[in-house]
C-alpha cells in the first residue's frame, strides 16, 4: 500500500514559508488530475526562482508576485512540463519580470497524446533555455538547484533538486496524494519506473510535489510507489491470462475503487504497461500495441 499523504493547510493566493528557502502559492485549480490545486514554488531570496507558474489565471500570477519581497526579483523560472496546469504561466511571468524560462521543450510524442486525461497540454510550451537530459546546475544567491531528467508521465519532464535542502521539487513525477498517470505515447511506462529508481537511489530527504503537500519518508515512499506498478504489472498479467485481452475489459476490475472520472487515464496507464510488457517479451499481440489491441501472454 502507498502511505498516501493528503493533508495539506493553505488558502488560494497565500503565501506560505513551507521551509527555511521554500515558499508556496496554490492556484484555484483544484480537479481530478489537480487535486486541491497547483502549488508554485519560490525558491531563495532576493534573486528567486519560480517553480512550475501553473495555470494561465490571472489571479495567480498576481498572487505570484505578490508573494514577492520588497526588492526581491526572479531570475528563473523553471517547468517541468507541458500540462496546462504547470507551463501556461510561465509568458506571463515573464512578462512581468524579465526572467528567462527553463524546461524542456514539447516532443513529437506529446501532439498523439491529447486525450483528455489530464488536466490539458500547453503544446506550444517551448522554454528559453532547454534543459532536456538534465545535468544543469542553476544558481542564485542562497540555493543551488539542479535539473534531473525524469521522462515517464511525460517525455520531457523534469524534476529539480535543492542541494542545500537535499529536496527534490518532483513536479508530477512523484506525487503524494495520488500515482501518477502515464499516458502513452507521450507517457513511458519503461521510461518512468527507470526515472523513479533514479530518483530513489539519490536520497532525498523531502520531495516537493506540484500538487498537495510533501513527501517526507522518501524511501519507503518511492519503494511503496514502485512495489504498486509491479502489483499493477502482476494484475494486468493476470487478467491477460485470463483471457481478457482488451483493456477495456481490465480496466473496470483492475480499477473498481477508482474514481470513474478517471477510467480513461487509467486505460492509458494499463496500455503504458501493455507496452512495456511487449518490449520485454512477456506479452504480445498483432501489430502495434494499442488501446483496441487484443493482448495475450506470449510463449
Amino acid at each position: 500500500m502507498i502511505p498516501y499523504v493528503r493533508d495539506i493547510t493553505f488558502d488560494y493566493g497565500a503565501c506560505d514559508q513551507v521551509s527555511p528557502l521554500i515558499r508556496r502559492v496554490v492556484a484555484n485549480n483544484p480537479g481530478p488530475f489537480t487535486f486541491l490545486g497547483t502549488g508554485t514554488y519560490i525558491v531563495g531570496q532576493g534573486e528567486v526562482a519560480v517553480i512550475d507558474p501553473g495555470p494561465d489565471l490571472p489571479e495567480h500570477l498576481d498572487a505570484i508576485l505578490a508573494a514577492l519581497a520588497p526588492g526581491e526579483t526572479v531570475s528563473h523560472i523553471l517547468v517541468t512540463h507541458h500540462h496546462s496546469d504547470h507551463s501556461p504561466l510561465a509568458r506571463p511571468l515573464q512578462a512581468k519580470t524579465g526572467a528567462p524560462i527553463y524546461g524542456c521543450a514539447v516532443g513529437v510524442q506529446a501532439e498523439e497524446s491529447t486525450i483528455k486525461t489530464e488536466a490539458g497540454a500547453d503544446l506550444g510550451f517551448a522554454p528559453d533555455i532547454s534543459l532536456c537530459g538534465g545535468g544543469a546546475v542553476l544558481k542564485g544567491p542562497n540555493w543551488t538547484l539542479e535539473a534531473i531528467a525524469t521522462p515517464g508521465h511525460t517525455s520531457n519532464h523534469i524534476c529539480f533538486a535543492l542541494h542545500e535542502e537535499n529536496a527534490l521539487f518532483s513536479g508530477d513525477h512523484i506525487m503524494g496524494w495520488s500515482t501518477t498517470v502515464i499516458t502513452p505515447p507521450d507517457g513511458d511506462m519503461t521510461d518512468y519506473m527507470e526515472s523513479l529508481d533514479l530518483v530513489k537511489a539519490r536520497g532525498f530527504t523531502t520531495l516537493w510535489p506540484t500538487h498537495g503537500p510533501p513527501v517526507t519518508e522518501v524511501t519507503p515512499f518511492v519503494e511503496a510507489y514502485i512495489a504498486h506498478r509491479r502489483a499493477r504489472e502482476a494484475q494486468v498479467l493476470a487478467a491477460v491470462a485470463e483471457g481478457h485481452g482488451r483493456i477495456k475489459d481490465m480496466v473496470p476490475v483492475l480499477y473498481a475503487a477508482v474514481d470513474k472520472r478517471l477510467w480513461p487515464a487509467a486505460s492509458r496507464s494499463v496500455l503504458g504497461h501493455m507496452i512495456d510488457l511487449v518490449r520485454r517479451g512477456l506479452v504480445t499481440t498483432d501489430g502495434e500495441a494499442g488501446l483496441d489491441s487484443d493482448y495475450r501472454l506470449a510463449g
